[in-house]
């Protein structure tokens, strides 16, 4: 089932059936956005896995994005993205 990319939460969607203004009933965060999307990737160009989408620049606002598919959600985008921040941070920390 997939949940939410903002909160975590699952989402009662059949098949791909999202349009652009549903928001999540949890937390009313818009669900046709690209952190919500199966293309959604931090560690590919653009942040999409979808060679022929033109990516918008806001990843969590509703877009019109006709290669849209709902992916699995959960906050594993967010958190992958804070752990890389961190990451990166940390190299140029001094000790």
């Amino acid at each position: 089932m997939p949940g939410c990319a903002h909160c975590g939460r699952p989402l009662d969607i059949v098949g791909n059936q999202v349009g652009r203004r549903d928001t999540c009933p949890h937390c009313g965060e818009e669900v046709h956005s690209c952190r919500n999307c199966r293309h959604f990737d931090l560690s590919v160009a653009k942040e999409c896995k979808e060679p022929f989408a033109e990516v918008p620049s806001d990843k969590d606002s509703a877009n019109f994005c006709e290669f849209f598919q709902i992916g699995e959600g959960g906050l594993t985008a967010k958190e992958s993205r804070e752990q890389q921040l961190s990451a990166a941070e940390a190299l140029f920390r001094k000790k």
